[in-house]
């Protein structure tokens, strides 16, 4: 591609390319092609004057970017993709700030260029919506903000005062623009939410000889009657039917049931759920743009349920207040015969700057907390997590760094304390959870090579592994699995070194032919943040904090102390989380889940509000209300101040809002402000509200520092 560099600074790059070298869809597709590098954060591109504008992490990386662009060639240009979320949001935004400046350029210009009887005869035809939809309130009897705003203008327009009815005419209109966009904003990031980020599946393939094989392969050139393998832990990218195998689905992203759901051959299954246990074969039906996912994506333009509470209670609130300002109109007019007087009080619409400000402050605070790496599916998942009372933590990965270490290996049985490491490995490797992990890592560090010499392994959701070792039942997990499912038993010499390594580790159990073999004590320290988080959490309004864990009453109590946790649970089944959650809200608690595993997507369906962590499962992040896209317990913590100040300024903005027009109903009252004036000062508040909504709701001074030194 040929280009010129007209800006080269740091690490942003600009360059511009021939004015027509690419068109918008194009331009998106460059952008994605482009962000596919790891050391270039962000791409802009604007098919209008050729400019692609980089953003890239290291100076040293600039040549290699120059070559990447080098190598674009026109007669190979990136086939037109559709565009990032990015590229989405920025469109929207030029596309409002084009819309607000045709309007404010047209009223102006045409004050200028066009006489004043043809101004008249278009403020006449202007308020005819208006007028209509006034009338429309008024026939439904319903008194609202269009009965209000009709009347005010049909009012300023007979007591020709053209220059109040064209003031409010035109902020009404940015105010109009102003509501689309926020909500069509905050649609858009609720659809990206939820739309699967797959970009490949396993394709099941038969060969002339009749034998399957697995290939990895675009879910963008699936179509229907292919076969798919789904598997544990795993979205299931498309609409079809099980034709073998069996699993435990997790459908709550779409029916909202915690529990998942056991489907085996000739059971439906649907996009966007997730496999929690099993393997099985997929028949696909529908793919892409027609499965029921995307359908109910659609669905979401005509949403009410995106508002937060506080949203709908603000529209509700200014819908009420329209009675009164027609009661104070009323009275007015009653006592003081003044039509001018009236209109003085007419003007000013208390609802209007409601309607406004309220969905601008969270939609703010919601691109704010996008700008801190956590993405939130709507605004009342913010509301929630600012009103919540309790928070309850899954300790695996979310209190703890989800890597731990094996510390000790102690043989229980005939074998060396080497074959229970080297075995358990052997068993482990299968699954890549983080205590598996640990010990096959050890096994590789000591040198300890092991043979298959097991048949195939089964895997027991949050329990363990069975498989059979030498022709001899081998089992590998918790405690709740060995003794209590298998029934192995112990000796009193085992329990006493059993007890003793409780207080300091999680143990893992192998037992062989119904015999303890060993045990290995694993080490997962928690994060050196998490006692502070707790404390920032406690002051800011958390009064419960509880832990949930499969450890040892004894290793669970000495955590919670050591964290300042007020409550724990401990020996805890993935089953029971979910029923712990619902006592915790039959309590009359307002609930926050933060969990990371396979385990914990009940749990995280039954809260109030849900938080994922960044290195979280698949279905803990398609479950989550609320995803960290760090790996920093601290984000919690600015999190529920991010969420707490959207509502102080909500309150805040109430205020003022009574404030200033409250006052201006007393100025009009007394004939000290002339309608037009009332009017110009009323919708001139309500911008400078509107636009005071957009800015940051978190202190420019807030730090994390200030939360790593709380005084």
């Amino acid at each position: 591609m040929k280009y010129e560099i007209v800006y080269d600074k740091g690490t942003r790059l600009r360059v511009v390319a021939e004015r027509v070298a690419f068109t918008k869809e194009e331009g998106w597709g460059i952008a994605t092609s482009l962000l596919d590098y790891d050391f270039i954060t962000d791409v802009k591109t604007s098919h209008r004057n050729g400019s692609i504008l980089i953003y890239y992490q290291d100076r040293n990386q600039r040549q290699t970017i120059l070559d990447i662009l080098d190598n674009i060639k026109y007669e190979d240009l990136y086939e037109a993709e559709p565009p990032t979320n990015k590229a989405k949001i920025r469109e929207l935004e030029n596309k409002f700030f084009m819309q607000v400046s045709k309007i404010v350029i047209k009223r102006y210009l045409y004050k200028i260029i066009l006489p004043i009887p043809i101004r008249k005869l278009r403020l006449f035809v202007h308020a005819i919506p208006y007028v209509l939809k006034g009338l429309d309130s008024l026939t439904s009897f319903n008194i609202d903000v269009e009965l209000l705003d009709a009347s005010a203008i049909t009012g300023s327009l007979h007591e020709e005062s053209y220059n109040s009815a064209g003031s409010m005419m035109f902020l009404l209109s940015i105010s109009d623009l102003l509501e689309e966009y926020t909500m069509q904003k905050t649609k858009d990031t609720l659809k990206d939410s939820l739309a699967l980020n797959v970009d490949t599946v396993w394709l099941l393939k038969t060969d002339e000889d009749g034998n399957e094989t697995e290939i990895s392969y675009p879910l963008s050139q699936v179509k229907k009657g292919d076969v798919i393998v789904v598997r544990m832990g795993s979205i299931i990218p498309v609409d079809g039917t099980i034709v073998s195998g069996d699993g435990m689905i997790n459908e709550s992203s779409m029916t909202g049931e915690s529990f998942a759901v056991h489907k085996n051959e000739g059971k439906t299954v649907h996009a966007g759920t997730v496999v929690e246990e099993g393997t099985i074969h997929v028949e696909v039906v529908s793919v892409n743009e027609g499965t029921r996912l995307n359908k109910i994506v659609d669905l979401i333009e005509n949403s009410e349920d995106l508002k937060a509470g506080i949203h709908s209670k603000a529209e509700r609130l200014a819908d009420s207040i329209v009675s009164y300002t027609f009661l104070a109109t009323a009275l007015t007019y009653l006592f003081t015969r003044d039509r001018t007087k009236t209109l003085s009080v007419l003007m000013v619409d208390f609802s209007c700057a409601i309607k406004l400000t309220t969905p601008l402050t969270i939609i703010s605070a919601m691109r704010e907390a996008s700008d801190h790496r956590m993405m939130i599916k709507g605004g009342k998942f913010l509301e929630n997590y600012a009103n919540a009372d309790t928070i309850v933590f899954d300790k695996t990965g979310t209190l703890t760094n989800a890597s731990p270490k094996l510390e000790k290996v102690i043989p229980m049985g005939k074998l060396s304390r080497d074959e229970v490491l080297r075995i358990s490995a052997c068993i482990e490797e299968h699954f890549a959870h983080s205590v598996a992990t640990a010990i096959v890592n050890q096994a590789k560090a000591e040198g300890l090579h092991h043979e298959e010499d097991h048949s195939e392994v089964e895997y027991i959701v949050a329990h363990g592994i069975a498989t059979y070792y030498n022709e001899k039942r081998a089992i590998i997990g918790s405690y709740h699995f060995v003794c209590e499912d298998e029934g192995v038993k112990f000796t009193k010499k085992q329990e006493k070194i059993i007890k003793e390594n409780l207080e300091s580790y999680s143990v893992i159990y192998l037992a062989i032919a119904g015999k303890l073999e060993g045990i290995l004590c694993i080490d997962d320290p928690v994060r050196k943040e998490a006692k502070e988080v707790i404390s920032e959490l406690k002051s800011l309004g958390i009064n419960n904090v509880i832990m949930l864990t499969g450890d040892s009453e004894n290793a669970a109590k000495s955590i919670a102390n050591d964290l300042g946790i007020t409550r724990y649970r401990s020996q805890v089944l993935p089953e029971d989380k979910a029923h712990i959650i619902e006592e915790i809200k039959a309590e009359g608690n307002q609930v926050i889940m933060v969990g990371d595993g396979i385990n914990d997507s009940p749990a995280l369906s039954a809260a109030n509000v849900s938080v994922s962590m960044r290195n979280s499962s698949d279905i803990a992040r398609e479950v989550a209300d609320i995803s960290l896209l760090s790996d920093d317990l601290y984000d919690l913590v600015t999190l529920r101040r991010l969420s707490k100040a959207m509502l102080d300024k909500i309150d805040d903005n109430y205020e003022k809002i009574l404030w200033i027009n409250g006052t201006l109903i007393v100025l009009g009252v007394l004939g000290l402000i002339q309608p037009n004036m009332s009017s110009i000062i009323h919708n001139l508040s309500t911008m400078l509200l509107g636009v005071a909504s957009t800015k940051t709701v978190l202190n420019d001074d807030y730090d994390r520092k200030e939360i790593e030194s709380p005084a």
